[in-house]
């Protein structure tokens, strides 16, 4: 179980950073209720560092997901 969790959380950060290196900047729009009331926008910016350090840091934790030994069957 330890290992499937180490793999997925993984490749999410591979796939994080991926995207952060993809776009920009991301811009999420609330959906209004009310047809008076305007959307909230809400823009997300990336830091310059968080594309790399996310790439590599899943890269490694999947590396890691390997190294952990399956369960003895019996």
């Amino acid at each position: 179980m330890w290992r499937a969790f180490f793999l997925a959380a993984g490749i999410y950060c591979c796939i994080l950073g991926a995207e952060c290196l993809a776009i920009d900047r991301a811009i999420l729009v609330t959906k209004a209720e009310d047809h008076n009331v305007e959307a909230e926008h809400r823009e997300i910016l990336p830091p310059a560092w968080a594309p790399w350090s996310l790439i590599s840091a899943g890269a490694v934790v999947v590396l890691y997901s390997f190294t952990i030994p399956r369960r003895a069957k019996d």
